[in-house]
């Protein structure tokens, strides 16, 4: 059996059940929902293949299996806690292995090519990287830190807003050329778009435009649906149809020439960019720099 990340959590998940002696208290302890340390419990029964637990309604405890499993891991875990404990004077040292849960559309066209340059700020991290549809279970993953956009479905999980993403409307010289530039976000009805899935409904986003507190939807003629962020940009930019993206995608297509703006006084729409933790604790330094790391990427 490989060693991972979420073993590593299930145990600490199975050992906070077992010094409270309940599953409401453990979640407590551990800042997470009691919902979540069910899952977590059962994903490393299932990752061990034996019942670990017994459970009933007034009272929690060790199986057999689940007695020898905790006594052999239970050293272990007394080790990390005192490693913890030294590290204590220095918390503030970015190192370690870093779990992080990453939106597409982030992962796809904001972070490539910047990645290298944030190892070479910590030598003593190493950074691994799950892009989901779905912000998933941050505990039983194993998951540090989720970077998405929109609201997480879970509200016992830590948000922490990063920033509002400018939405804007946007085509290729070329395809301008050919159908001309809409005037106004009705004239949109007349021209190719190219639509982008929504991870949580499947069905395309709706197009809207926003111009202070005044929002026009418009409905689009589109024959292309996409589900992924890099593949949308390279069809706009090839001249396939008008899309739209986050202004800090494709601000430095716009410089170069390659991509136009389109309908700049209907530009005033914000998507929000937040940062999930699984736990009330304080984030790790770690945790911390990434999260500067998109700050400061997004900005």
């Amino acid at each position: 059996m490989s060693f991972d990340g979420r073993l590593l959590s299930g145990v600490s998940v199975l050992a906070a059940v077992v010094e409270s002696g309940s599953f409401v208290r453990a979640a407590d302890a551990l800042g997470v929902t009691t919902s979540g340390v069910s899952r977590a419990i059962s994903r490393l029964e299932a990752r061990i293949g034996a019942r670990l637990l017994d459970r009933t309604t007034r009272s929690v405890s060790l199986t057999d299996e689940g007695r020898r499993f905790y006594e052999q891991v239970k050293p272990s875990l007394a080790n990390i806690e005192d490693a913890a404990t030294l590290a204590a004077g220095s918390a503030n040292i970015v190192r370690g292995r870093l779990r992080v849960n990453i939106d597409p559309v982030v992962s796809q066209l904001i972070l490539p090519g910047r990645l290298g340059k944030f190892l070479d700020l910590y030598p003593d991290l190493s950074l691994d990287c799950v892009t989901r549809d779905h912000i998933g279970d941050l505990v039983a993953d194993g998951i540090d830190v989720a970077v998405r956009f929109g609201q997480a479905p879970s509200s016992s999980l830590i948000v922490r807003k990063l920033a509002d993403l400018q939405v804007i409307t946007v085509a290729s010289p070329g395809y301008l050329k050919r159908r001309g530039r809409p005037g106004e976000p009705g004239d949109l009805v007349n021209h190719t778009c190219i639509d982008y899935r929504d991870p949580v409904t499947r069905q395309a986003y709706d197009w809207e435009f926003h111009k202070g507190r005044k929002i026009i939807a418009v409905k689009t003629n589109s024959r292309l649906l996409l589900s992924d962020a890099a593949t949308m940009l390279t069809e706009c930019l090839a001249g396939t149809g008008v899309a739209q993206v986050f202004a800090v995608v494709a601000k430095d297509y716009i410089k170069s020439g390659k991509l136009i703006a389109l309908l700049p006084q209907w530009s005033d729409e914000r998507f929000p960019l937040n940062a999930y933790y699984p736990s009330r604790h304080h984030p790790a330094a770690k945790v911390r720099a990434f999260v500067d790391f998109i700050l400061a990427a997004v900005r």
